[in-house]
Order: structure tokens, then C-alpha cells, then sequence
């Protein structure tokens, strides 16, 4: 399989919602306004830095036989951290199986967030006490799950609205497809926050769609969009758009996060195999949590002691994430949770 290199295609730069560019300057889009305090910014950038660092020990227990597989997110952190903040703490979120960010932002503990990958659960965490469902390993089969649910919040007259992860590669699934045709057909309360990495595994995105992604959502008769998966002000944004539309009784929105999978899509993968280094150094200056940082100092949000604060905590949470996964021990059948 051939290789490809870093390219920033003339129709990205004029679909995709940006309102921090990688040197970490704010723009406006009336489309999509956006109030943000100073408190939120750091918030942000804090929880990304802290899901980085699980993510880094976590791969690192895996590479010592401590987890039989680890999918990292490396890179898109922003997308899952801004659009977790964009739900209300009673939505329901249905993950894939990499968001670690959402997860943590959910109040996942670290023995429940590596219990599934070191085979001592099928689930790990209760999905009714966290507002999120357990990892879901089977490409797409989520989304079903989150449209069944957002029409059955529907039919009970709820206010809640439903999220749910996946990836690039689950749009070439038929599951994907049934899922938004019976989400646009009976206007369901539900985002769809699709993360494009950029290879579902070591295919890339362009053999898997002639068209962008987002666009699928045309066909299904509601809003798709697509945002700069590495800007969280972008994600934050567009998110809380679409969440307001499902509360409103609007109907589902299709998100296309354009970011990019800077790590293996999982342990058990080499990507050296099908990218090479340009096209990651291209998207390593993207980096989402260095482009908050420069906007942070742009507008002096943010001090040496934050910063040192922040680093201390996202220590903190690894060192705790390798304590509690040298304790998880196989503990028989997944009890069965009521709602």
C-alpha cells in the first residue's frame, strides 16, 4: 500500500470551521458564536494535557504486559475533550473505544477505564451512573445503540440529547448508514461526532469516500459539519450548536472533527508501514494542546505556576492510572445494571 504525504486541500480550507489557527489566534464565526471564560480555556487545556498523560501510560502498560491491547488517542484530544464539555451532565454519551478523553471527562475512574483492556471486565463502569456507555470494540454498532436510544428519550418526552463517537472508518459500515437514515427519519436527539483521524487503520480516508464525510449527512436530510478537529474552541463551538438543535426538538447534526491520529491505531499496529515522517511532522504542528497553550499566552490566561500545576496533575493521573491497573483482577460475569 502506497504511501501518502501532508497536503491541506483548497476545500478544507474554505468548509472547515476554524476559530483558533495553529499560532493560537482567536477568530469569530456568527454562525457559531461562542462565549468562553478564562476558567473554561484552562479547564480544557488541563483535561487534555491529563488525557494525554493516561493515554501515554496506559500505551506504556500495554508495551510491559500489563494490558493485552491499548487504542490510543494521541492527538485527538481536542475533539473529544471540548465535545464532551458541550453535552449536559444527564445527556447520554455512546463511545467507540478511544475515547479516553470523554471518558475521563465523565468521571471514568483509571481501574474502569483499563479494566476492558487487561480482560478483567466486559464493560468496566456502570453507563447509567456515568451518563456514558461502555466501550464498544464492534466497528458502528454504537451509533445504533445511541439512535435507539435518543428515539426512545423522544418517546418519553425527555429533554436529554444523545452523543456518539466514532471514527472514519466506521462510516464505510452499513450500521452507520441505518443509523443516521432512522435518526433523520424520525428527527432523533442526537450528534453524531465523528472524529476523522485520517486512517481507519492504514487506510486512508480518500479510499474510503469520494465525497467529505460530513456531507453524508445530506443525504439523511440534516446539518452536517465539519470543524477543525484540533481547535477545541472550533469543536466547543459547533458542538453546543448541534446539542441545542437536539434539545430544541431540531433533530440529529452530523460533526466531522478533521484531525489526525498521531499514534498506532492500536498497540498491535505499526504506522510507520503505510505514512511517513512529513506527514506526521505536518500535522505534529497542529498539535491541539499546543495551539491552546500559545493562545493561552497570546492573551496572558495563563502563568508558569498554572502550567506547572497542570503538568503536576496530568503526573498525577498517570502515576494513579498504573497503580490502579496493577490491582484489577478478573472479577467473574459484568453485573447487569438496571436504568
Amino acid at each position: 500500500m502506497g504511501r501518502r504525504t501532508a497536503r491541506t486541500p483548497t476545500e478544507l480550507l474554505v468548509t472547515t470551521v476554524q476559530l483558533l489557527t495553529p499560532d493560537g489566534e482567536r477568530r469569530d464565526d456568527d454562525r457559531y458564536p461562542l462565549g468562553v471564560t478564562p476558567d473554561e480555556l484552562r479547564g480544557m487545556y488541563r483535561e487534555m494535557l491529563v488525557t494525554r498523560a493516561v493515554d501515554a501510560e496506559a500505551t506504556a502498560l500495554q508495551r510491559q504486559g500489563e494490558l493485552g491491547l491499548w487504542a490510543p488517542s494521541l492527538g485527538q484530544e481536542a475533539a473529544q475533550v471540548a465535545s464532551a464539555r458541550a453535552f449536559a451532565p444527564d445527556d447520554m454519551l455512546f463511545p467507540s473505544y478511544r475515547e479516553h478523553g470523554v471518558a475521563l471527562a465523565r468521571g471514568v475512574e483509571p481501574a474502569e477505564l483499563l479494566a476492558l483492556f487487561r480482560g478483567t471486565s466486559h464493560g468496566g463502569w456502570n453507563p447509567f451512573e456515568r451518563r456514558l456507555n461502555t466501550y464498544t470494540i464492534v466497528l458502528a454498532a454504537q451509533l445504533l445503540h445511541a439512535v435507539g436510544y435518543a428515539m426512545g428519550v423522544q418517546r418519553d418526552g425527555a429533554e436529554e440529547v444523545v452523543g456518539v463517537y466514532f471514527g472514519d472508518g466506521s462510516t464505510s459500515q452499513g450500521d452507520t448508514m441505518e443509523a443516521m437514515n432512522w435518526a433523520g427519519v424520525t428527527d432523533a436527539p442526537v450528534v453524531f461526532c465523528l472524529q476523522n483521524n485520517q486512517y481507519a487503520i492504514s487506510v486512508p480516508v480518500e479510499r474510503q469516500s469520494p465525497a467529505p464525510l460530513y456531507r453524508r449527512a445530506d443525504g439523511f436530510g440534516f446539518p452536517g459539519v465539519r470543524v477543525d478537529g484540533n481547535d477545541v474552541l472550533a469543536v466547543l463551538a459547533v458542538t453546543r450548536w448541534a446539542v441545542e438543535r437536539a434539545r430544541a426538538g431540531e433533530g440529529p447534526t452530523l460533526i466531522e472533527s478533521f484531525t489526525y491520529r498521531m499514534g498506532p491505531h492500536t498497540t498491535s499496529d505499526d504506522p510507520r508501514r503505510y505514512r511517513d515522517e512529513d506527514e506526521l511532522a505536518h500535522w505534529r504542528a497542529l498539535d491541539p494542546i499546543l495551539r491552546l497553550r500559545r493562545h493561552l499566552d497570546r492573551e496572558q490566561l495563563a502563568d508558569d505556576s498554572f502550567y506547572a500545576h497542570a503538568d503536576s496533575d496530568a503526573a498525577a493521573h498517570a502515576a494513579a492510572i498504573r497503580a490502579a491497573c496493577l490491582t484489577l483482577e478478573p472479577t467473574g460475569p459484568f453485573p447487569v445494571y438496571a436504568g
